[in-house]
């Protein structure tokens, strides 16, 4: 008899993200442009902070929301590089952005009540909506260049509707939500009362100057919860550590639904953080930023249209004219030209794919060459060859 276990389970899939990679990693040779997990080793200075709390003995149970001193450099980080005004009593940090994420939603939604959530989008909110009873509404942003659009957005608020999701930059598509996106989200959320999650992690690894968070509409400061990540900027992806942040009222009630998902996070890693942030990414960011600048040239010279990315780590380019869903097409390039990239589908998105450049240059060279000759078989021999 199969045990009868919460029926919210059986409407979750597994991440194709994941199920790519591995199909990969079965693949002798396969060049893998799958994961959006940094190639840079996590640097030494927070490696050895973590070496230090070891030897003293920071191995014991700390505060459930994290230790004092790494909640209060959460604090001053946020206020002197992003304008934030969040005490250290408003911060928890959680088990990277998706324990975040998780707590944020679960503790917003309740049965029934729909979250908007702007496609193409990173499969975890889908998953997590649904495992909390929540209802998942789509906005396709394609048609506006990956943008949103204030008409497309009201229309689908309902009375049931209770949060959006914005994650900017963006993943999959590396964009980056411009003033007329933000002022459209803050409309509907002023209008209809909802809360804005503000999925963040990638904001450090934005290209641009003039990058503009959500959070940043301090008047409303109650109905707007950030999660973030020391996974991406500091490539501390299997250290599972990141950190959310809410106006206090609301920081402590996701603060008790924290308390009895995790307890709190591994001790000796809190020291570690506080050596994070006083790290500068911007080298990582500039490799990234060289990397995609080679993606988008040789994308562009294979005729696939693609979003300029202006932050993350991803190209998100379109595969409309194959006249070929981006399962089968995926599925295709990996056998036949032995690269591995993420089927649109997984984003909501089946017309395009996601390329990951998380990956040294020559590799991503090596990648992007497979692909060019993979469409030329699809082609004919037709497209332009480099």
């Amino acid at each position: 008899m199969e045990p009868r276990l919460n029926t919210a389970l059986y409407g979750v899939k597994p991440s194709a993200i994941r199920e790519f990679s591995r199909l990969a990693a079965q693949t002798p040779e396969c060049v893998r442009l799958t994961l959006g997990e940094p190639d840079f080793d996590t640097p030494e200075p927070v490696r050895a902070a973590a070496c230090a709390a070891l030897e003293a003995g920071e191995t014991h149970y700390i505060e459930n929301s994290g230790a004092p001193a790494l909640r209060e450099k959460i604090a001053a980080f946020e206020r002197e590089k992003n304008g934030m005004d969040y005490g250290a009593d408003e911060v928890i940090v959680t088990a990277g952005a998706t324990e975040a994420l998780f707590a944020a939603l679960f503790g917003v939604l309740n049965p029934g009540e729909e979250v908007i959530v702007p496609t193409p989008a990173f499969v975890l909110y889908e998953r997590i909506i649904t495992l909390c009873r929540g209802v998942f509404v789509p906005l396709d942003t394609a048609p506006d260049g990956f943008q949103l659009n204030a008409g497309r957005l009201e229309a689908l608020v309902t009375p049931r509707t209770k949060a959006i999701v914005l994650n900017s930059p963006n993943n999959p598509t590396g964009c980056v939500y411009g003033p007329g996106s933000l002022e459209a989200a803050r409309a509907v959320a002023e209008r209809h009362g909802l809360f804005v999650i503000c999925d963040d992690v990638y904001r450090q690894l934005c290209y641009g100057r003039d990058y503009h968070s959500f959070a940043e509409y301090r008047a409303l400061r109650g109905q707007i919860i950030v999660a973030q990540s020391f996974s991406k900027p500091w490539a501390m992806t299997g250290w599972r550590m990141g950190y959310l942040l809410a106006d206090r009222p609301v920081c402590e009630r996701l603060a008790l639904l924290h308390q009895f998902m995790v307890t709190s996070t591994p001790a000796p890693f809190q020291r570690a953080c506080v050596a994070a942030l006083d790290q500068d990414p911007r080298g990582m960011r500039e490799t990234y930023r060289r990397r995609r600048d080679l993606a988008l040239e040789r994308l562009h010279a294979m005729g696939l249209p693609v979003v300029e990315p202006e932050g993350a780590f991803y190209a998100f380019p379109s595969i409309a004219r194959f006249g070929m869903d981006s399962t089968a097409f995926c599925t295709r390039l990996l056998k036949e030209g032995g690269v591995a990239v993420t089927p649109g589908a997984a984003f909501g998105a089946d017309d395009h794919i996601r390329l990951s450049f998380c990956c040294g240059e020559e590799t991503l060279r090596e990648g992007l060459d497979r692909l060019r000759r993979f469409i030329r078989t699809l082609e004919g021999g037709c497209a332009n060859d480099l």
